[in-house]
């Protein structure tokens, strides 16, 4: 243009080529912690890829583009095929090669195989969350059918444990890299799977890996693209889980249809459907009435991973906040050096900072399967940490927000669609009510849980009296769990064990701000300028 209004400035680039593990000071430190250091040079190498331009710009373009439903062929054959934009497939790729789907599960796996695979998803998180969903339920999924898979389908098994991506709906048996979907929700019902009407009659006689006729509907239906479903269904022993494949053995679709594609809030570049089974095949998975067992064991991932999910959409919210934070002026200086805004920001960063300790503190336990303890310690907080920190992420994403003002608000930033990503983890796979029954059912059936917790935290006693306040207070609670606070003792949990966790591993005045901050009920004190340089040098991969 010939003509100028004003000239542009002071106006902050956007956050591009950045590494996404270098630039985590608290993220490093945990991988080396719990077992996974191995891994450091591969997360680098994800970090750089995932942190640049073309990565991002993929994961914006996947969610610009959701799938389509194409329900026929030229022909007007039937075929109820999922299409999606360029972009999603070429996610897709990355996260199976980098193994996000299987890393725990290959033959003798690397100790802290469980940890390098929950960085690498915390990595890709930051990029584009729609294409977790159908790798976090392949994930789930695989342990189970390596057990339990029906005779036919054993095959399945090595194609499953690739780091091949094959999107072509064929055989699996001609497939590089398979998907598994779930079905288990119906309109009725929600989590309530118990009244879930869809029913299952044996084709010959039942039991174990024989097949069965489907008759029913599934409310949500995920990712319909998958090559085969994990579906519960009503069978004359109870409510049980059937594998259901897209494709039957000689190549025919099974007789189920999709009806439409949800239209969501969010997760814009995933595929969620609503189904129909019509007398549609599907093989039993262990015996009948072992259903919700089978879902409890697979809902320990995917639970894991909605956190795991969550925390990854907090970094980038925050990264992107304070990346234009140290750009932009106001008033005379940069907004990070204006204090009641390095007040916000040391914040957010301490409360990623103990996320941080916490998850990996969980994926460690969660991947010593043969620890009766950490198991134990899983089972606990897997559902309590699904709870709290995916109810966190939206007022976290919406104070990234205000760092920007309004342009943090427009679609051309990449916080709207953060913003927008965050309520599902919360709904998804239980919500928040859900999760803290759960919590409460453990303390109340398994007699040891609180003496692991009382070793555990006996560990730092000492080191902060808000810690030692908060835990002699939850003991009471705990005596009898009442259903009622069971929301505010889920959360209290969390605290207490992500607590443990810095004053353990982290510098002591960062530890005890920290404390000060979560389990002080006053909540009016200020971090000390020190302190704040520290936790904000360490949010930006400096030591701190």
């Amino acid at each position: 243009m010939r003509w100028q209004t004003h000239t542009v400035f002071n106006q902050p680039a956007p956050l591009i080529n950045s590494n996404l593990f270098l630039s985590d000071s608290a993220l490093r430190d945990a991988v080396i912690r719990e077992g996974a250091g191995w891994d450091g040079e591969l997360l680098a190498s994800i970090g750089q890829q995932l942190g640049s331009a073309e990565s991002l710009e993929l994961g914006r373009l996947a969610n610009a583009n959701p799938p389509e439903l194409l329900r026929y062929d030229p022909r007007g054959e039937r075929i109820d095929e999922v299409r999606f934009h360029p972009s999603w497939h070429l996610l897709m790729q990355g996260l199976f090669a980098n193994r996000v789907h299987n890393l725990p599960w290959l033959k003798d796996p690397q100790p802290g195989a469980f940890v390098a695979r929950a960085a690498r998803f915390i990595l890709h998180a930051q990029v584009e969350a729609g294409t977790l969903c159908p790798v976090t339920m392949t994930f789930a999924a695989t342990p189970l059918l390596q057990q339990a898979l029906p005779a036919e389908f054993r095959n399945w098994l090595p194609s499953l444990l690739t780091d091949r991506y094959d999107a072509h709906q064929l055989p699996a048996t001609q497939k590089k890299g398979l998907l598994i979907g779930m079905g288990m929700t119906e309109k009725q019902g929600g989590s309530d799977v118990m009244s879930n009407t869809t029913r299952a009659d044996p084709q010959t006689v039942p039991g174990c890996g024989m097949p069965y006729r489907l008759v029913g509907h599934k409310w949500f239906f995920s990712v319909p693209q998958s090559d085969a479903h994990l579906v519960l269904a009503q069978a004359r022993g109870g409510l049980s889980c059937f594998f259901v494949p897209r494709l039957l053995p000689d190549g025919e679709r099974n007789a189920l249809s999709l009806a439409r594609l949800k239209d969501k809030l969010g997760n814009r570049s995933n595929a969620s459907s609503e189904a129909e089974l019509f007398d549609a095949h599907g093989w039993l998975i262990g015996e009948e009435g072992e259903g919700v067992r089978h879902i409890l064991r697979m809902g320990a991932m995917t639970r894991f991973d909605c956190a795991l999910g969550s925390h990854g959409l907090m970094r980038r919210a925050f990264a992107v906040a304070l990346y234009h934070a140290h750009q932009r002026q106001a008033f005379g200086k940069h907004l990070v050096d204006q204090p009641l805004m390095r007040q916000v920001l040391g914040r957010m960063a301490l409360q990623l900072e103990g996320q941080t300790a916490f998850l990996f503190r969980l994926a460690g336990a969660l991947g010593q399967r043969d620890d009766v303890n950490q198991q134990l310690w899983a089972r606990l907080f897997t559902p309590a940490a699904k709870f709290h920190i995916c109810k966190s992420g939206i007022p976290f994403v919406a104070e990234a927000m205000e760092v920007l003002g309004g342009i943090g608000y427009c679609e051309e930033n990449e916080l709207p669609r953060l913003y927008r990503e965050m309520p599902v983890n919360s709904i998804w796979e239980g919500s928040g009510n859900i999760m803290c029954l759960d919590v409460l059912r453990v303390l109340q059936k398994q007699p040891g849980v609180v003496g692991l917790l009382q070793a555990n935290f006996a560990e730092v006693k000492g080191q902060s009296r808000h810690f030692d306040r908060t835990w002699r207070q939850l003991q009471a609670h705990l005596r009898k769990p009442d259903e009622a606070f069971s929301r505010q003792i889920t959360s209290q949990l969390v605290h207490l064990a992500t607590g443990a966790e810095m004053l353990r591993h982290l510098p002591p005045r960062i530890a005890e701000t920290w404390c000060q901050m979560a389990l002080d009920s006053r909540g009016d004190h200020l971090i000390d300028e020190p302190v704040l340089s520290d936790i904000l040098l360490r949010a930006t991969g400096g030591a701190g």
